[in-house]
């Protein structure tokens, strides 16, 4: 998950919903403001704060709509169900006057999650080049709404944040699921499509919760309840901040290779003749005698730049590094990253590089875990001018300090509510299409309580933005990992299986994305399959497309006879197949005993037929039940596969409080 720099304002925490004195003039929340979205064909509240009893009207598309502040400063008009179009301008009049302009109306999607939801188009310029190229369209516009969270209360106001229309720069900015999901709304149905990107890297599901929500769950509001008090948290976050960088300070003190008074390890003309070297990629904890150690390693390789390349922009890829790095070409540094998972592509000056040897240094930081390294199966190369340096293979290496893990910190914006309060109430009072969830990572690993906890967030959304029957639709959980050999347990397949479960809800709808994941990296660069099967989801949840096929085959019942199960599901489209032919992968078996083993299995009509001459008397089968359930090849023909499965009554380890 994406890390965020957990350096917030102490008046930040300390936030309370924003005062208004007595000579307050009208004042709107940072969503009603310019370029933004508004619902179409839905009961559109626009608010505000002003003197106590003051009267307010707004004006729009030729009508005006009267009110009076309460006691406490609030106000609010209710407009009536408005038509898709814009631009448009509204004006609103007190004792002062306020004109937002450039308003479409159309439909508003809250986009929320953890990392994969937040992953903004930057990061896959090179894999979508001619998407960002040609991003121009003003009605697709994006609201991001900063982290923040609060323990006190529920926040009235944003923190900031500002709408922005697409176009090849600012969709570098636009959440990358999200901006496809709208590219296909917008062309299916010609209307604005907003976007309000209401999401946070690492995120669990419990922080999104209301306090309200929490009630079911004791050990989450115990958890809450201790970071009431801001002074605690102030001390802590103090205290902790203070350990992290007496760390990082004992850390430079101590790397050889930035001693003063000799030369740096990473200058081009050091002498690292001795230097062992290990093959790249890879990780040393594996590959050198340093094993698991925590601290600095330098990296260093000479390579042979042709003069073609010199003169002219470069670009440098070390695929993704464990933990924090600082670059370095000929002794410049030429970028730095402080954990690890954004994929390193670095951009080089013209200049940097010169004809002949060139030497490339990686001062690589390992603060926790088994060590640090470059991640397999990764883009490593130097290029420019049309050509590319393969940086793969030996790499001398050196220890420059050896130091403990990292002292561990609080991450506030996981506790419980926390996000919910500073993130989501201010955005209740406005009138939303829908909401597209992709979360689940941070669950994965205590699975017990997510079943309640997912289920009971979208009863809790629903309750709180007063619509019963707001359409939230969800991406599955994507491959990641190794793949194993053999059936085993996995935190992901119960997530993902918790996720099909809630398909029970009404008005829900779920992508599933078993073949848009990277064993390699939790934030996979396909983010286009993931939006189109949410705009799939969408069409026919939101959007009332009934004829639609759009979801894969989903797992209804079972039916044994003697050593074989016969599986029926819904969603099979035009019927079931094994997508690129050949037999069905990824189905496992078991008896009472509950040993599974790999099943043979054969699609039947449009049924599955499962068996293994190992279980005689078959009890459960499973389907891509695996972290990374590789070549799981179940599809429709309408080319969607199908989700994640096991037949048991309850998910193994789950427990349901709804």
């Amino acid at each position: 998950m994406s890390m965020k720099v957990n350096a917030f304002a102490v008046a930040l925490l300390l936030s309370t919903p924003l005062a208004h004195n007595a000579a307050a003039q009208v004042r709107l929340p940072r969503l009603v403001s310019d370029g933004m979205v508004l619902q179409r064909e839905a009961d559109v509240r626009i608010w505000g704060w002003a003197k106590a009893g003051e009267a307010v009207a707004v004006s729009f598309l030729g009508k005006t709509y009267k009110a009076t502040t309460g006691a406490d400063g609030k106000w609010a008009v209710q407009l009536p169900h408005l038509k898709a179009g814009g631009p448009y301008e509204m004006d609103i009049k007190a004792s002062n006057q306020v004109a937002v302009k450039d308003i479409m109306v159309g439909d508003v999607w809250l986009c929320s999650g953890q990392s994969n939801m937040e992953t903004p188009m930057s990061r896959l310029r090179d894999k979508y080049p001619d998407v960002v190229a040609q991003a121009a369209n003003p009605k697709i516009r994006q609201y991001e709404v900063p982290l923040t969270y609060n323990f006190q209360r529920p926040q009235q106001d944003l923190t900031g944040g500002k709408w922005i229309a697409a176009d090849p720069q600012t969709v570098l900015k636009f959440s990358a699921v999200a901006y496809f999901f709208a590219m296909e709304i917008n062309a299916k149905y010609q209307v604005p499509v907003g976007i309000i990107k209401d999401a946070v890297g690492g995120s669990p599901a419990e922080a999104w919760l209301s306090a309200d929500g929490l009630k079911q769950f004791p050990n989450y509001e115990q958890q809450l309840a201790k970071y009431k008090d801001s002074t605690v948290v102030l001390g802590i976050r103090q205290h902790e901040g203070a350990a992290v960088a007496n760390w990082y300070q004992t850390l430079y003190k101590t790397d050889q290779g930035e001693a003063r008074g000799q030369q740096k390890w990473s200058a081009p003309d050091y002498d690292a003749s001795s230097w062992p070297t290990m093959s790249v990629p890879g990780f040393w904890s594996k590959q050198t005698p340093l094993g698991a150690v925590n601290g600095v390693v330098w990296f260093r390789k000479e390579v042979d730049v042709p003069a073609a390349m010199v003169g002219q922009p470069a670009r440098l890829e070390l695929g993704t590094l464990v933990d924090a790095d600082s670059t370095y070409i000929n002794g410049q540094l030429v970028g730095s990253t402080g954990y690890q998972y954004p994929p390193r592509k670095y951009d080089v000056k013209p200049g940097v590089l010169k004809a002949g040897k060139n030497v490339v240094v990686v001062r690589l930081i390992s603060n926790g875990g088994p060590g640090g390294g470059f991640t397999m199966d990764k883009k490593y190369e130097l290029s420019a001018g049309g050509q590319t340096i393969d940086l793969r293979g030996p790499w001398q290496y050196k220890q420059g300090a050896t130091m403990p893990s990292t002292p561990g910190t609080t991450t506030f914006q996981y506790t419980p509510g926390g996000l919910f309060n500073g993130m989501i109430a201010p955005v209740l009072p406005y009138a939303i299409k829908g909401v597209l969830w992709y979360q689940g990572e941070s669950n994965a690993g205590r699975t017990g309580d997510y079943q309640a906890l997912f289920n009971g967030m979208i009863v809790d959304w629903r309750k709180q933005f007063k619509q019963p029957n707001l359409p939230f639709l969800y991406a599955q959980l994507p491959n990641f990992m190794a793949a194993r050999k053999e059936p085993s347990e996995s935190g992901w397949a119960q997530v993902r299986d918790v996720q099909r479960r809630g398909l029970a809800l009404p008005h829900t709808g779920m992508a599933v994305i078993l073949d848009a994941g990277e064993w390699n990296d939790i934030h996979p660069l396909d983010k286009q399959t993931p939006g189109h099967r949410l705009a799939l989801a969408a069409q026919k949840v939101a959007y009332g497309d009934s004829k639609l096929v759009s979801s894969g085959p989903l797992y209804q019942s079972m039916q044994t006879n003697g050593n074989k199960v016969t599986l029926s599901f819904s969603s099979i489209g035009s019927g079931l197949v094994a997508k690129g032919g050949g037999e069905l992968k990824g189905f496992a078996i078991a008896g009472p005993d509950k040993k599974f083993v790999w099943a043979q299995a054969k699609i039947e009509g449009n049924k599955v037929v499962v068996w293994s001459d190992q279980v005689p008397n078959p009890t459960v089968v499973r389907y891509a039940w695996a972290d990374n359930p590789e070549g799981v090849n179940l599809y429709n023909k309408e080319g969607l596969p199908a989700s994640t499965f096991t037949t048991e009554a309850e998910v193994p380890g789950a427990t349901s409080r709804l």
